[in-house]
Order: C-alpha cells, then sequence, then structure tokens
C-alpha cells in the first residue's frame, strides 16, 4: 500500500511539474525542466522507476525536453560520449537517460523520428550498451568509482538492467565473447561476472554452432551447463544418478573431460562438484587428480597428503560451493599445502564457529545462500581460492586497495599468517594488529575508508576487509604529520618485515610539490629495472602507490597496487608485471597507456605495461636503501625524460615541481 500511495504521489507531482513546464514561457522553461528533471532523478534508482520514466518519454520528447541542448537531434549523437555524459552527473547524466530511453522509444516504435531509424536506433542502443559493460554488470571501473556518486551508480545501472531486458542482443556476441575471454583470463576470485554474462546470453541469444562468432560463446556456456558429455541434458541431481550407473571407463573420461573444461576458463559447474565428491565416496582416489585438472606437480601432492584434501572436500564442496575446486587444484600445484603450517590452520579453520556478524557479513556475499551451505563452507571456499589464486583477489566496489592488496601478499608469501588472521576474525569478529609498540584492535577504532561495505566480494575478503581498513586508516592517522607519506612508516607495520625499509616519494609533504623527481625515477630503475639493478627480480611484491588518471591523462586520485616482478615480455619490451586490485585490469590512463591482462607475458591475474609509462604512474615505493642508491647512476638520462615527460603531461599538470634534490 505504502509503494503504491508513493507511486500515485510520485505521478502526481511529475503531471505538476510537467503541466508547468508545458506552460511556461522562453524566460522561465529552463528553470521548469530543470525542476521536471530533477524529479525524474529520484525515480531513477531501480528498474521500476526507469520503466516509469519511459512511460513518460514520447510526451517529453514531444513538449520539447530535449531542445536547444546537444540531444536534441537524436541522428546527431554519438554512443562513444555517452559513458563521460553519464560520469558528469545530474542534469546532464539525466538528459542522457531520457536520450537512451527515447531511442529505446524509437527501437519500439513508440516514438517516430524523421532523423533516426528504428535499425538505427537499435544499432545505436547496442553500441552504448557494448561500450558500457561496466554498467550493466554493476562493476565499475576505478576511474567510474572515482567520479561517479553512489546515486549515479544506481541511475545508471538500473537504466542499463532496463535497457539489456528490452534489446535483442545479437548484434554484440563478438564483444561478449572478447569480454568474457579478458575477465577469465585474470582468473579473478569472484566470477559472478562472468557467469552473469554467461547466463544474460544463454536467455537472450540463439546460437549456432556453426557459426565461429557463436562458437567461443558457445564454450563458455559449456563450462557452466555442460562440461562433459555425460551431462548432456541433465541437471546436476540427474547427474549423480547417472554416475551410479556407469564404468570405471566411462568414468575416467567424465572425470578428463570435466578437467578439461575447468582448466579453460578457470570456471567451474556445478556437475563437477557432483563428480568429486562421487569420486571421493567412491574411493576412486586416481581419478580424483584427473577431475581437478591436475600437473605432475599437484598430483604427487594430491598422493602426499590424500587423506587431508579428501576431508577438505568432504567438508567444503557441494554443488552451490562449486568454484573452490578451481582454488584447491591451484593449492596443489603452487606448493601450499606442503607447509605443515597451513594444513593446521585450515584445519583449525573447519572446527571454528563463526560470530554471528561475520556470518551474516558472508551471506550477505553470496548473493542467494544456499540453506544446505554454512557461513563456515563459504568461508573455507573462498579461502581455497584466495590461497590459490593470489592474484584474483579484487575490492569490489570499494575504496579498499589497500585492504586487497594485503589479503593478495600474505596468501603468496605468509599464509599461515593470512589463515590465522582470519580465524581471529571470524571467531571474534575483532582483529588487532601492533603499531610502532602499540596495539590497534578494530573494535576500538574508529571508520575507515568504508562508510558502507560493498559484500560483492568473496567470503574471505568480506570478513577481513572492514577491519583490515579500520586499522590501516589507523596507522594512517597515527603516522601523520611527520612531514613524510605516512605509508613509509604504515606499509611495514602492516603487509610485514619483508617490505623494504627504504621508501621513496615524489610528493614532498613540507614543500607540497613534486621534488627530485629525477632522483625518484633513477631510484625506482635502480630498484627493478634489470638492466640497471644488476639482473636482479623482484623477492617479494613491493607495495607502490600510483597517481590514477582519466583517459585524458588528468589526475584522479591515487590507489595502491603490487608490483610483482620487471622482465622483458614477448614483444621485446622490458615490462612491468603488476597486481592492480580493483577487480578489472584493463584500463586507459591516458597517453595510449593501458594496461595489458593477457597475451603480453601475464600470468593469470596481472596487469603489465611497459615499465617506462608504469614508472610515469607511481609516486611511491620501498627499496633497499643499502644497495639501490649505489646504482642511480647506471640509469641513462634518456629513460628519466621519457618518465618525466609522460609523468608532467599528465597527473603533474596538478602539482608544483621543484628541482630540489635529495639524498636517497
Amino acid at each position: 500500500m505504502l509503494d503504491k500511495a508513493i507511486r500515485e504521489r510520485n505521478e502526481q507531482l511529475f503531471e505538476e511539474l510537467f503541466s508547468e513546464f508545458k506552460e511556461a514561457t522562453s524566460l522561465t522553461k529552463s528553470q521548469k525542466a530543470q525542476k521536471l528533471m530533477g524529479q525524474l532523478d529520484t525515480w531513477s534508482d531501480d528498474k521500476e522507476g526507469i520503466k516509469m520514466i519511459y512511460n513518460h518519454v514520447p510526451h517529453l520528447t514531444h513538449s520539447g525536453i530535449f531542445e536547444g541542448s546537444p540531444w536534441e537531434n537524436p541522428g546527431k549523437l554519438v554512443s562513444g560520449l555517452v559513458n563521460g555524459t553519464f560520469k558528469s552527473g545530474h542534469p546532464n547524466s539525466t538528459l542522457e537517460l531520457l536520450s537512451e530511453l527515447r531511442i529505446l522509444a524509437i527501437v519500439k516504435g513508440d516514438i517516430q523520428s524523421p532523423d533516426m531509424s528504428r535499425d538505427e536506433a537499435d544499432n545505436f542502443i547496442q553500441d552504448v550498451i557494448v561500450n558500457n559493460l561496466e554498467f550493466v554488470f554493476n562493476e565499475p571501473k576505478e576511474e567510474t568509482r572515482l567520479v561517479m556518486a553512489e546515486h549515479e551508480l544506481k541511475k545508471v545501472h538500473a537504466l542499463f538492467l532496463f535497457l539489456s531486458d528490452q534489446i535483442h542482443l545479437s548484434k554484440v556476441k563478438s564483444k561478449l565473447a572478447e569480454e568474457l575471454l579478458l575477465i577469465c583470463e585474470q582468473r579473478p576470485v569472484v566470477t559472478e561476472k562472468q557467469r552473469r554474462i554467461i547466463a544474460l546470453v544463454k536467455e537472450r541469444i540463439e546460437l549456432d554452432p556453426d557459426d565461429p562468432e557463436d562458437a567461443a560463446l558457445l564454450s563458455f556456456q559449456r563450462c557452466i551447463y555442460r562440461p562433459t558429455d555425460g551431462a548432456e541434458g541433465k541437471d546436476f541431481e540427474e547427474y549423480w544418478d547417472f554416475l551410479r550407473t556407469i564404468d570405471k571407463e566411462r568414468m575416467k573420461i567424465e572425470a578428463k573431460q570435466m578437467g578439461e573444461t575447468m582448466l579453460r576458463y578457470g570456471l567451474v559447474s556445478q556437475y563437477q562438484a557432483v563428480l568429486l565428491l562421487h569420486l571421493e565416496k567412491e574411493q576412486l582416489y586416481e581419478l580424483l587428480p584427473v577431475c581437478m585438472g591436475l600437473n605432475p606437480t599437484g598430483i604427487a601432492r594430491y598422493n602426499e597428503f590424500r587423506d587431508f584434501i579428501g576431508f577438505l572436500i568432504i567438508q567444503v564442496i557441494h554443488p552451490f560451493n562449486a568454484q573452490c575446486i578451481y582454488g584447491l587444484a591451484k593449492m596443489l600445484e603452487n606448493g601450499i599445502l606442503s607447509r605443515e603450517a597451513v594444513r593446521a590452520g585450515l584445519y583449525n579453520i573447519s572446527k571454528i564457529s563463526i560470530h554471528p556478524e561475520v556470518a551474516k557479513r558472508i551471506l550477505i556475499s553470496t548473493g542467494t545462500p544456499h540453506k544446505k551451505i554454512t557461513p563456515k563452507q563459504y568461508l573455507m571456499g573462498s579461502l581455497f581460492r584466495i590461497l590459490g589464486q593470489p592474484l584474483g583477489v579484487g575490492q569490489g566496489n570499494n575504496p579498499t586497495c589497500q585492504s586487497a592488496r594485503g589479503i593478495s601478499m600474505w596468501s603468496q608469501h605468509a599464509p599461515a599468517k593470512l589463515i590465522h588472521m582470519l580465524q581471529t576474525a571470524a571467531v571474534h569478529n575483532d582483529l588487532g594488529f601492533r603499531f610502532e609498540g602499540k596495539e590497534i584492535k578494530y573494535s576500538e577504532t574508529p571508520d575507515g575508508l568504508v562508510q558502507r561495505l560493498d559484500h560483492h566480494l568473496d567470503a574471505v575478503s568480506v570478513t577481513l576487509v572492514p577491519m583490515l581498513d579500520r586499522i590501516y586508516n589507523e596507522m594512517m592517522r597515527r603516522a601523520s604529520g611527520r612531514g613524510e607519506d605516512p605509508h613509509k612508516w604504515v606499509n611495514p607495520a602492516m603487509y610485514g618485515q619483508w617490505i623494504q625499509i627504504g621508501f621513496a616519494s615524489a610528493y614532498d609533504y613540507l614543500s607540497d610539490a613534486i621534488v627530485d623527481f629525477d632522483g625518484f625515477v633513477r631510484i625506482f630503475y635502480a630498484m627493478c629495472h634489470p638492466l640497471y639493478n644488476g639482473g636482479h627480480r623482484l623477492v617479494y611484491p613491493n607495495p607502490v602507490g600510483i597517481f590514477i588518471t582519466s583517459a585524458k591523462g588528468e589526475m584522479l586520485g591515487f590507489h595502491a597496487v603490487s608490483l610483482l616482478r620487471v622482465n622483458e615480455g614477448p614483444d621485446g619490451k622490458i615490462r612491468a608485471y603488476f597486481l592492480n586490485p580493483n577487480n578489472e585490469g584493463r584500463q586507459d590512463w591516458g597517453q595510449g597507456i593501458k594496461p595489458s591482462v593477457f597475451g603480453k607475458g601475464e600470468v593469470h591475474g596481472e596487469s603489465s605495461l611497459p615499465v617506462q609509462e608504469f614508472a610515469a604512474r607511481v609516486y611511491a615505493f620501498h627499496y633497499n636503501n643499502l644497495e639501490a642508491p649505489s646504482k642511480m647512476d647506471n640509469v641513462p638520462e634518456e629513460e628519466v625524460q621519457t618518465v618525466y615527460k609522460l609523468a608532467i603531461d599528465s597527473w603533474g599538470k596538478s602539482y608544483k615541481w621543484l628541482e630540489i634534490k635529495k639524498k636517497w
């Protein structure tokens, strides 16, 4: 009743404002239009509101809502400009929203336009959808998250959900296939975006297996819906019954196909959980490694710890918690289960009772939790994925890159510490760190950067990130006011003692300027570039601060990444390979700087750039202050000038630059 009353009141208010707009003189029409647009903006938070707006679009168009604006003539609109207009905020974003709905109305025949045919309108909307998949799936890029308010993100997401429901998507198949490939190549821990795209294609696009363009999309569908010949035409419950009827030779075929399908894109189907549990129950131990697609190293470790792996499978694996199988396989291959402390930690977590508040966060993060899966199973499944895929950790739509970076670092180099930390947090809904001899407890610190947690995270992150964020923020507060970047002290305290003592920052707090950028670049190259540091490789991830820039190279903000390695790529260039925890390594940083995630020597989860392009966005990093300074003179002046030019012509425009020399 309340919803109905609100809708009726909104409609009444709209009619009043619409009448005022239609009757306005040329002097007052602009003012009345602004009031009307403000009302429409308040409706736009969900698909129901977008539908209400759509119903009024013909009347709004005919009454001249677009007259005198850049949207007046639909035939002159450019689909590539839509994204930037949405990022500019209200009222432009509301007019853009109306414009997309007007073009949809042309497609559906609700509006006739002399400037745009129905086919042209359909092509335009499809182009807009393809160019804005971040809005369709509510996975905003770093730049988007920095410039758009929460309401604007909800508004645009609601619009694109509405548009994608109304438009036939057959013309965007190649773009969706490319998107799926590039996401899967990064092997993210959270796989919901890929699964949503695959489900969207299955529901909305008819595919022809003889069409090469369709074959790519069908291969993704097979990973989820038909991973083996035996799964054809069966739901996963019917697959249980099927497995009971086949002989061992046929079971080998099923196990082999299942493992190969998982490895293709890193996606796990419910059928794989069914098969794995069946093999464990029937003690067909020689087929379990095949089903998990293990390499020889993984097979050897499975055989060594077979009983313990069986225990973990029984405790955690379920058809509705299946994605963790990929993580478990990668744990066996990367050797992490060879550590007694890791096995002990995993066993201990299997025995804990999770705090109700933590359990609540975990269940929210799963979207639609299954009644037969406990929060502890979800947590352990997420832990498998993070330990097996440390470069797949993402921050979701949260300003918590430091926390995501930490979880990734610990999973690589201090997994037992991560497990123990997770156990403490899950049981007590609290966590403590030591900073300069004093304890900092989550429960006793004020809010950090996260005001309202976005739960589109894995269960480990949703448990730890709220705590890590507040603790990190409190460390930063205590280290501020020292005339230097607080990260100098906070990073080693947060991440661990492998973080080097030396700290370089391009920004000088005392002068509020960029100081000795020449020396800064030389130290960076002397620290990591194999041609100038004696051919040394990085041993541990280096917590690096970078400037985030727009596609125009404009300064947007700051971001935390991990520099993982610097070496020659297959293109012959020396490249910096790094973890970007913002969920999506592909971005446009301006000046032609576009990180690659695939095809330039990246392992799953890495982004990469030519080293001079990466260096041109770095503002802080750690280094060995006993070694790097002695190698600064090895760095050629032309390398320094290349980085300098890229920096000063982009984010550097936001700062004053001083040539004062530092002692590094």
